[in-house]
């Protein structure tokens, strides 16, 4: 008997890692027959993929299936399910707490979301995900976690297991590992992400060139820690025999690693990322923070000067180098001192961009447990002083751009007006401003790289005269 199609919708929060699972996923169920629409009141299920990570994220998470629960009055939609982070921590609670969610499923289940699915609409919903830590699935030893049959999201695309994009940008995100094996006193991601485990460079190869087939132009490497890649494998230099592979890929034109660990960041990466064409001068380097008695209180290394001297050698390398950090404010035991070290890093680094996030504590962490915590109206305008700070520096930065000449990937044209906007190497996506071009842009369309001088700025985003 033939299995009549049903319609599904993915609604992704969070991090480009949630967008790699989410195009897992929708290729999973096109296999399996589904129908993929992009308005979740068209579908039959609205498939939510959460974020766990920080409050925040949680709070627009459950914002997000109470949105597409709604749906059922005014739309298609006949049932809501919450799969991702939020979905894998909370479990069995988020599913008491929450019944707008007609089932909430874990990573466990993503290989057989089709037949989950279908027996939500049947209404017989799988029992909620129980949740536990999954650092502990996997083998103590990271060497043997590859051959593990522990649920990856995301290392399941690429050869014969399919992929299906989801949008059209000339972009993507691109998994290399999943998990991580630190222990920040601040961060609960280990517990639902589980312990590191890197992708096959096969794999990775496979998927990057599956992408480039698809329009991809830039293959954005993400990961809960790329400086940790390879070392499963029991190499960790792996990272440099992957990259050369990648931006030889046909059609791709450059080439980003993002989210590093400033503890582990090896000369010889450093040395690979300036040498190897294609890979673009943008450096996402995780500080935290530059007060060294705090970060031990996070169970993170380095201060103010360590930090000073890696970014110096990065642009000793590449003056044009881009590079992003975030930073959290109202840690358990930070001080006005600590602050004030903060405020000095930041001023000397003229990094391109920061992220400036208030503590909250997370379930199950180290801080969550510590003393000393920092009032929370303490924290607001500690927050708000950095980030007033970060928004002068950062403009200052960009300034500082005037006159450069870049090389930009268009990724958005105003069908109404015309505008073009896109990126040049030093900028991130989504996160890190973009550059707004102007000039002859008559034959010029989404996905191309242009030749552009920067000739002024707004904020942190650039303005640019495509050259001929």
């Amino acid at each position: 008997m033939s299995v009549p199609s049903r319609s599904v919708a993915l609604v992704t929060l969070g991090c480009t890692r949630n967008d790699v699972d989410s195009e897992e996923l929708a290729g999973r169920l096109s296999a399996e027959g589904w129908t993929l629409v992009d308005d979740a009141a068209q579908a039959d299920v609205a498939v939510v993929n959460t974020c766990g990570f920080i409050e925040q994220a949680k709070k627009d998470s459950i914002d997000a299936i109470l949105e597409a629960n709604d749906l059922r009055e005014h739309g298609k939609t006949q049932k809501v399910v919450a799969v991702g982070c939020l979905a894998e921590r909370y479990g069995k609670e988020l599913a008491d707490e929450l019944p707008e969610a007609d089932a909430v499923l874990g990573f466990d289940s993503y290989a057989d979301m089709s037949t989950h699915l279908r027996a939500v609409l049947d209404g017989h919903a799988p029992e909620a995900h129980t949740p536990g830590d999954r650092r502990k699935l996997l083998p103590i030893s990271p060497v043997d976690r590859d051959a593990s049959d522990v649920a990856l999201p995301g290392h399941n695309t690429g050869g014969d297991l399919p992929r299906a994009r989801l949008d059209d940008r000339p972009w993507a995100p691109l998994k290399i590992a999943s998990g991580c094996d630190r222990r920040c006193s601040f961060c609960a991601i280990p517990t639902f992400r589980g312990a590191f485990v890197s992708r096959r460079p096969s794999d990775v190869v496979a998927e990057g060139r599956w992408l480039a087939t698809q329009g991809v132009r830039e293959l954005f490497l993400v990961s809960e820690n790329s400086t940790s890649y390879g070392k499963d494998l029991g190499d960790l230099d792996l990272m440099e025999a992957l990259l050369p592979e990648l931006v030889a890929i046909e059609g791709i034109e450059r080439v980003r690693v993002s989210y590093l660990q400033p503890a582990e960041i090896r000369p010889g990466l450093l040395r690979a990322m300036a040498s190897i064409p294609g890979v673009v001068p943008w450096y996402d380097i995780s500080f935290q923070h530059a007060s060294g008695p705090l970060l031990r209180r996070m169970r993170r290394f380095g201060d103010t000067e360590s930090f000073l001297g890696l970014i110096e050698g990065i642009r000793e390398r590449q003056p044009e180098a881009g590079i992003r950090s975030n930073v959290i404010l109202g840690f358990p035991g930070e001080t006005e001192e600590d602050v004030a070290e903060l405020e000095r890093f930041l001023i000397a680094a003229r990094l391109d961009v920061v992220g400036v996030f208030g503590y909250s504590d997370e379930d199950g962490t180290e801080g969550e447990r510590l003393d000393d915590k920092v009032d929370a109206e303490i924290i607001a305008a500690r927050v708000e002083r950095i980030r007033d700070l970060v928004e002068e520096l950062t403009a200052q930065r960009a300034e500082e751009r005037v006159g450069e000449v870049l090389q930009v990937l268009v990724e958005e044209i105003d069908e109404e007006t015309g505008e073009m906007s896109g990126r040049a190497a030093h900028q991130g996506p989504d996160v890190d401003g973009v550059t707004l071009l102007t000039g002859d842009l008559d034959a010029v369309e989404v996905g191309a790289v242009v030749t552009a001088e920067v000739v002024g700025t707004e904020g942190i985003d650039l303005l640019a005269r495509v050259r001929p």
